[in-house]
């Protein structure tokens, strides 16, 4: 069906004889078809979509006519698939079925034994996770439109602009220039809103002495970008120069650190060491990354808490942040493209504190 599904189908090798997919990111990665319903068949030889009527012309012009099916009687053609071919074992997805969705395959399919172990969602979390270049592209157009959408916002912020305000003109600008959607609901905050990490934009108005934190990214053919930045209004205190002087040094820090065969876990800890020597360890409290592609979260995890290792071709963010509540709050974010002897910034926006 094309390079991913193949991947796929290579990798199965002991783990089963087939792997079932039905979770909607999953189809769409290893078919590059969106639809809301289907079930994608992967064997060591072949690759089949089900879906229904709403979707089967359009995924037959995408994928081919040979490699799609009628879902209307999925089990049925599944079974007969299975005992044409002498399927016995099916890998599914342990980290995306609902217990109802896993325990109505094996009423319906009684005559294979279905794996459900985590083995098909490491291989699964393992291909997607090392980007093919195809992927990166597509990535870093998302980015080129949420930076657009930063170059514009500086010139819309001024004081009485509400945090909705500067939120839905990033949002309608991204859509007006290339955008097929926003990567997730934008994080737009400021002053003493700005040490949610996740706040919710309110109708509170921006005003000098201000930091605005802006977490945002499109949505390009099926890819996300993610960046973060924080600019101030007016003027700055001192302290607020600190903590923002103290994230920076703290994602430069992690940027440098990431290099294929590095731990997530020791890129984390290059950015948490700069800001718990500056005296603020306390108030970084999320990881310091994530993958990005198909999902806005995805594997790797770079946290104090993963075992995961970078690998080259993996896409994931850096984006140290230091809160303080009641007051402010600093998070500055890009994404980096590992390499084998370090990585690529795929973020273009400046990053020196800037003052409107």
């Amino acid at each position: 069906m094309n390079i991913f599904t193949d991947k796929l189908s290579a990798a199965l090798g002991d783990t089963a004889d087939a792997a079932l997919i039905l979770s909607p990111e999953n189809r769409f990665y290893y078919t590059g078809f969106a639809a809301s319903d289907g079930a994608l068949l992967i064997t060591k030889t072949d690759a089949l979509f089900f879906t229904d009527s709403r979707y089967t012309e359009a995924a037959e012009r995408k994928l081919g006519k040979a490699y799609v099916r009628d879902s209307a009687k999925l089990y049925e053609d599944l079974a007969a698939i299975f005992a044409e071919n002498g399927i016995e074992t099916v890998a599914v997805e342990n980290d995306r079925l609902t217990l109802a969705q896993f325990a109505r395959i094996c009423e319906k399919l009684p005559a294979v034994r279905f794996v459900s172990d985590a083995s098909l969602t490491n291989l699964i979390n393992e291909q997607r996770g090392v980007k093919a270049e195809e992927e990166i592209e597509k990535i870093s157009a998302a980015q080129r439109i949420a930076e657009a959408a930063f170059d514009h916002i500086l010139g819309f912020i001024k004081p009485g602009v509400t945090e909705r305000e500067i939120g839905l003109e990033l949002d309608y600008y991204m859509l007006r220039h290339g955008a097929d959607g926003l990567s997730f609901e934008t994080i737009a905050v400021s002053g003493v809103n700005s040490s949610l990490p996740h706040g919710v934009p309110s109708d509170k108005k921006v005003e000098p002495g201000d930091f605005i934190t802006m977490d945002y990214g499109a949505l390009k053919d099926g890819y996300h970008s993610d960046m973060t930045r924080t600019v101030a209004l007016g003027r700055v205190s001192e302290e607020q120069k600190r903590v923002y002087d103290t994230v920076l040094r703290a994602q430069t820090a992690s940027l440098e650190k990431m290099c294929a065969g590095v731990s997530c876990f020791d890129a984390d800890k290059a950015a948490r060491d700069v800001i718990k020597d500056a005296g603020y360890g306390d108030y970084f409290g999320h990881g310091t990354g994530h993958g990005v592609g198909v999902e806005i979260h995805e594997f790797p995890r770079v946290s104090p808490l993963s075992k995961d290792v970078l690998r080259a071709g993996n896409v994931v963010t850096a984006e140290p942040g230091i809160y303080l509540p009641g007051k402010f709050g600093v998070r500055i974010e890009d994404m980096a493209l590992i390499t084998e002897t370090g990585c690529v910034n795929l973020t273009r926006c400046p990053k020196e504190l800037i003052v409107l």
